[in-house]
């Protein structure tokens, strides 16, 4: 044997067929000593690592944080097709920990992140910052570098997302989806008369959701500096509005649909409420400043509430704990800014006539706008005929058919619609 080959002298007596079979042999490890082998090699040692990841958490020095959204697609994918235990995910050591203890867990976090991706551009659609979502195999965030700041974005962001991952981690105990806990059957409040209902049913399970989201999502920041008293406060603040944002259900029960008893439990608001809720605190968040030293964090991270909180500008109260609170003033948003990855406003929709967010003047930064005339159709006069089809006519909008545009001197192009005319502004 040289160099891992196998050589083999052809015989006279009948041997042809095996030493044909020993040939095919050879031409496999020669093949396996080359590049293919070596690519073997590296599928082989990635493996392992993974393996040795997944049994000794510590190992990862990357957290799921709102530093790392841009993991959301593999924590997607990953759920579903493998355990916990061999994901190959950028947990700390007490994240992955959560996650093995309780099966479900990533899935509910998995959806959560979706839920405040969604939600944040809901909210700040008309904004000059619109939440815009980048590709998150080129960078740390989902969001940009815009969350490496200290701004009132950031802290949105922050908030929105906290509060996510403690809504979808209760919901989804109400639904059976994480094995380790189940319904809350213990409502805090008592029926006022427990002649007519009582308690019952399926509630959410908010006490579970607050206690996991806040030892999951709080176990990715690290530093005892001001940015990290603002994270842990605005991921607190996402919380509270979620076990505030409550109401009650009931359903009836007696003959012909009379209420003579009633079933109620505790149900959480929809996210888009929470959404609406932490979107009023954005408008109202306070820049602060902090008013003494930091000592004693270093023993206990919860002690950040020990922290003197001060407003930036003298007259403000104190930030309590649903105000979402930033240091640092936003970057201009309204031309493009490598730093920040932020593409400015071009191209961005308006409303000409709005005096509101989404207004051209706002949203354009002062540069003004133009108009173009389209035409605009739509289907018209539909009929049905059996069976089974709908035929319709194709007519044009407006009382003249045509319709103003506002554009931008630069060929950007915003819609807003009128009675009679919808107009478009395009900003630059």
């Amino acid at each position: 044997m040289n160099s891992g080959i196998i050589i083999i002298k052809k015989r006279n007596d009948g041997g042809d067929v095996l030493v044909d079979r020993l040939n095919r042999v050879n031409k496999l490890i020669k093949m396996l000593i080359g590049d293919d082998c070596r690519r073997l090699i590296k599928v082989e040692s990635r493996r392992v690592r993974e393996r040795d990841i997944a049994r000794n958490p510590s190992s990862g020095h990357q957290t799921i944080s709102l530093d790392h959204l841009n993991h959301v697609n593999a924590i997607r994918s990953s759920s579903s097709s493998r355990t916990s235990n061999n994901l190959n995910l950028p947990l700390r050591k007490k994240q992955r920990r959560l996650v093995k203890e309780n099966p479900g867990l990533l899935n509910a976090i998995s959806n959560a992140m979706r839920m405040a991706i969604n939600e944040c551009q809901n909210q700040l659609k008309d904004h000059r910052w619109n939440c815009p979502v980048t590709d998150w195999k080129k960078g740390k965030n989902v969001f940009g570098k815009i969350i490496q700041t200290g701004c009132r974005e950031t802290a949105f962001v922050y908030a929105l997302t906290s509060a996510a991952v403690a809504h979808s981690i209760a919901r989804a105990c109400s639904e059976g989806l994480i094995s380790t806990c189940t319904c809350d059957y213990s409502p805090n409040k008592q029926p006022k008369d427990g002649n007519d209902w009582q308690w019952g049913g399926c509630s959410d399970n908010i006490k579970f959701g607050y206690k996991y989201a806040r030892s999951f999502v709080d176990a990715a920041e690290r530093g005892r500096d001001q940015r990290f008293v603002m994270n842990l406060h605005n991921n607190e603040a996402g919380r509270r509005l979620v076990s505030e944002e409550k109401r009650q259900e009931c359903k009836c029960h007696g003959m012909s649909g009379s209420c003579t008893v009633k079933t109620c439990w505790i149900r959480l608001a929809s996210f888009h409420e929470i959404g609406n809720n932490l979107k009023e605190r954005f408008d109202k968040a306070l820049r602060v400043k902090v008013g003494n030293d930091f000592r004693g964090l270093a023993r206990n991270r919860y002690k950040y509430k020990n922290v003197q909180l001060e407003t930036y500008e003298k007259g403000y109260p104190k930030p309590t704990e649903t105000d979402l609170i930033y240091f640092e003033e936003s970057p201009d948003f309204c031309i493009a800014n490598p730093k920040y990855g932020l593409s400015g406003t071009k191209g961005r929709e308006c409303n000409a006539s709005s005096i509101s967010v989404d207004s051209c003047n706002l949203v354009c930064c002062d540069r003004g706008y133009t108009t173009e005339e389209i035409e605009v159709t739509e289907r018209c006069n539909c009929t049905f005929r059996w069976c089974c089809e709908v035929n319709c006519n194709i007519c044009k909008m407006g009382n003249q058919n045509k319709n103003l545009i506002e554009i931008v001197n630069n060929g950007l192009r915003s819609v807003t619609s009128g009675s009679a005319k919808q107009h478009s502004s395009l900003k630059r």
